[in-house]
C-alpha cells in the first residue's frame, strides 16, 4: 500500500447498543497504532481515559498485556498499526472499560492519499454527547437519561447531583474536539 504515513483511513466509530446513535468520524493515518487509536478515541468519543481497553480484530484481542486482564490473550496495541488490520469496507471493534462494557464498531469507510493541507488525525462530524464515565453501560445510560428528564423519577436528584446538574446528550462539538486533538499532542 506504500507509505502508510501517507495513506489515510476514514473511519466511523459508532457506540454500539445506543438509540440514537453516538458517533464520530475520523481521518487517520495507516501509521497509527493501536495504541495511539485508543487514545483519539478516547479524546473523540469523550471518555476520560480511567479504563482498560481491547480492539477485536479478527480473531485476535489487542490492548495492554502488562495489566493483568487477559494478558495471556492480549497481543500489544502497541506493536500492530492500522494499515495492518484494516482495509476499505472492514469492521472491527473497540471496547473500553470492562465493567460497563462500551462496544463501539469501527468501519473502515475509505482509504485515499494524504493531503499536505490537512492535520491528523481529525474528526470531520458526528453526532450526540458520550456517556458519562461509570454510569453503568447502556443499561444504566438509559437510566440515567429517563431520570435526568423527569423531576418526579426516584433517581432525579441523586443523579443531577452525581452528573453535575445537567447533562446535553445532544451536544456535539466538532471544533473543541479538533483543537483537543491538537492541544493533547495528536494532531500537528
Amino acid at each position: 500500500m506504500g507509505n502508510v504515513n501517507r495513506t489515510i483511513y476514514q473511519i466511523k466509530v459508532t457506540l454500539c447498543d445506543i438509540e440514537p446513535p453516538i458517533w464520530r468520524r475520523l481521518h487517520i493515518t495507516g501509521d497509527t497504532n493501536l495504541a495511539q487509536l485508543h487514545r483519539i478515541l478516547q479524546i473523540t468519543m469523550g471518555w476520560e481515559d480511567y479504563h482498560l481497553y481491547q480492539f477485536g480484530v479478527g480473531g485476535f484481542q489487542y490492548g495492554v498485556p502488562e495489566s493483568d486482564v487477559f494478558a495471556s490473550e492480549l497481543k500489544d496495541a502497541e506493536t500492530v498499526t492500522l494499515a495492518e488490520i484494516a482495509s476499505e469496507g472492514d469492521t472491527f471493534h473497540y471496547e473500553y472499560d470492562f465493567g460497563d462494557s462500551w462496544e463501539h464498531e469501527i468501519l473502515v469507510e475509505a482509504v485515499s492519499s494524504r493531503d499536505d493541507i490537512s492535520h491528523y488525525p481529525r474528526c470531520e462530524g458526528g453526532a450526540r454527547a458520550c456517556p458519562p464515565e461509570d454510569c453503568g453501560g447502556s443499561w444504566g445510560y438509559e437510566n440515567l437519561l429517563a431520570a435526568l428528564a423527569d423531576p418526579k423519577h426516584e433517581d432525579h436528584e441523586d443523579l443531577t447531583e452525581w452528573i453535575g446538574g445537567s447533562f446535553d446528550a445532544e451536544a456535539f462539538d466538532v471544533e473543541a474536539i479538533n483543537r483537543s486533538l491538537q492541544t493533547r499532542g495528536l494532531a500537528p
